[in-house]
């Protein structure tokens, strides 16, 4: 297994460090706004990515953070806690705000076929702990307190710029083109560990700590959630590009620091999904979610379809004209294997060459398009007996999760499928929508779903 670790800047075989067992810790949301597609991106990536290693034999424990609390409007710890500017906006408690749209990311999230992580930790559940690490580094007097915060002092960090390649000279102060000098640092890059009440305006998130009444950063939730749930060595951690600085630079700062050895061996990072005006972002005002898709038509997994024919690390550019293409190949990939008999024994020679090429595409830094690729050239093989050809699709779906062969394992009856379709197609036509409905209805008594889109009518068995 090769992937591209940020950390090293390139291309690296993966080596756990426990056999055969990856700790595996992911970036959640910030629930303070809808997820939109450009952050589902990145979870697929992530998906596929434990999907494989599962594929390869290795067992994964995944932690996810839910960020309720600590993540300002400006990178460099100017502004306010995006999640009461949200309460504020929607007259609703921060805590509300924070389980509404935590729910809503899920069930984006689940529509998207992404497996959901072993532990979900909303940062507001380990108070303690971050203030126990807090505690630590200023013992250590690699934190100290200035105007009321405590901040991380990166000039006592082991190789702070190691994942970005930054140097003391080319410093950005945020990422942000709007962000403002914070006069209470010794480092413009220095950043906060704990905020309190002193900086901002009363506010219903806060907590009693030995250095104030307040809340922490951002950055501390993930170090304490990851630490907590999966120990002092941590195997692969994961996020999107926009995350390396100074959100994953700072995480690396902190943790080691407070540990006392290197604290991460791989660091995983998917390239944005661009609308064609540029980066898709909730500060351009109305977002493109999951759920908006399904609502005009669209498969979910039409989305994650078209994703895994890019590769992770390139820029994606969406546009509606994408994604119907998407959808026109994804419908007729899936007609062709529901037209599939099952029949004859499995070919194991042949199983195993085709499984091999598998592995051998997903392995070389998760190349999704050629496993996907070698779809199409298995259903075309002659060679290939119908029973051989579902069963290497029912496992490449294991990673896919396409919902290649769903249809044909459930259901033997797609010509009838089909056929029907075909007589609700032709009531609609002639406006006898009383007909269209009880055609609709019959098949979902029997558990099938129809789904109409822009390119036409299929289906999925339910269940």
């Amino acid at each position: 297994m090769r992937f591209y670790n940020t950390l090293t800047k390139q291309i690296e075989e993966f080596k756990s460090i426990k056999p055969n067992y990856v700790g595996f810790y992911t970036c959640g949301p910030t629930v303070y706004h809808y997820a939109h597609i450009g952050n589902m991106r990145n979870y697929i990536g992530h998906d596929i990515l434990e999907k494989t290693l599962e594929y390869l034999g290795y067992e994964v424990k995944r932690v996810m953070n839910i960020t309720d609390v600590g993540h300002l409007s400006g990178d460099s710890d100017i502004g306010e806690d995006k999640m009461v500017q949200s309460a504020i906006k929607e007259n609703k408690s921060v805590m509300e705000i924070a389980k509404f749209y935590t729910d809503a990311f899920f069930e984006d999230f689940k529509k998207l076929n992404c497996d959901m992580p072993d532990i979900i930790e909303p940062a507001t559940n380990l108070i303690d702990f971050y203030i126990e690490i807090i505690s630590d580094l200023l013992d250590k007097k690699i934190a100290y307190k200035s105007g009321g915060n405590i901040y991380f002092d990166i000039s006592k960090a082991s190789n702070y710029y190691a994942l970005t390649n930054h140097n003391q000279n080319e410093l950005l102060v945020g990422v942000r083109d709007d962000v403002e000098l914070d006069k209470n640092k010794k480092n413009p890059g220095d950043f906060v560990l704990w905020f309190t009440k002193s900086k901002f305006k009363d506010q219903e998130l806060k907590w009693d700590s030995p250095f104030g009444v307040g809340y922490p950063g951002w950055h501390m939730e993930c170090s304490g959630i990851s630490i907590k749930y999966l120990g002092e060595y941590l195997d692969i951690h994961g996020g999107g590009v926009d995350n390396i600085f100074p959100h994953h630079t700072n995480e690396i700062a902190q943790s080691e620091a407070y540990l006392g050895h290197k604290w991460c061996n791989y660091w995983f990072h998917n390239e944005f999904l661009n609308d064609e005006s540029g980066k898709m972002s909730k500060s351009k005002g109305k977002i493109l979610t999951v759920s908006t898709l399904e609502s005009l038509g669209y498969n979910p997994l039409a989305f994650r379809f078209m994703c895994l024919n890019s590769h992770y690390r390139k820029q994606l550019v969406f546009s509606f004209s994408n994604l119907d293409s998407s959808v026109n190949q994804y419908n007729k990939l899936i007609n062709k294997i529901n037209s599939i008999k099952d029949d004859g024994i499995l070919l194991e020679d042949l199983f195993d060459l085709y499984n091999k090429k598998f592995i051998d595409y997903i392995s070389d830094d998760l190349n999704t398009a050629n496993a996907i690729s070698l779809i199409y050239d298995i259903l075309k093989d002659d060679k290939v007996n119908n029973h051989t050809k579902l069963e290497l699709i029912k496992n490449f779906d294991k990673v896919l999760s396409l919902n290649l062969i769903t249809q044909t394992t459930k259901n033997e009856n797609h010509e009838y499928i089909m056929k029907k379709i075909e007589e609700r197609n032709e009531a609609k036509k002639n406006k006898n929508f009383e007909l269209a409905d009880k055609i609709r209805d019959d098949l979902k008594n029997d558990g099938i779903i129809l789904l109409d889109t822009r390119e036409g009518t299929t289906y999925k068995i339910e269940g």
